[in-house]
């Protein structure tokens, strides 16, 4: 048995009618499978809503990175659903996750921000909830 572990908790909330505040903490290498899990259940969430705002709790500190074809699954869901995500505070503390990030934020149609810190990254996220 492996004592390595990889894949996304995943919290869901939905804050106001049109609002829904997507909380990620990932760890490991993300695979296939963690999106195969993970796009149902945010596309559920904005179901029926006419102009949902995703707003994006990510915990990166223990994310190592993505397999190739999760890469390719990650791009295909900032295309998709891209315009719906507002606000994305990653929260990291490694170079190449502030990398990731600048190169994430060409596919949404709101804000990205790296932070140290959790309490910081949801303070920004509420300053306009």
């Amino acid at each position: 048995m492996s004592d390595y572990h990889h894949g996304f908790s995943v919290s869901i909330e939905r804050t106001s009618d049109e609002r829904v505040l997507l909380s990620l903490h990932a760890r490991g290498k993300l695979e296939h499978q963690d999106y195969a899990t993970l796009v149902p259940m945010l596309e559920s969430a904005i179901a029926g809503m006419e102009h949902p705002k995703v707003d994006v709790l990510f915990d990166m500190r223990e994310l190592d990175g993505w397999e190739i074809r999760a890469a390719w699954d990650d791009l295909k869901l900032g295309l998709k659903h891209g315009r719906h995500f507002n606000r994305v505070a990653m929260v990291g503390n490694k170079q190449w996750q502030e990398v990731a990030a600048k190169i994430g934020s060409w596919f949404i149609g709101g804000e990205a921000r790296v932070f140290e810190e959790k309490t910081e990254a949801l303070a920004w996220l509420q300053q306009n909830a």
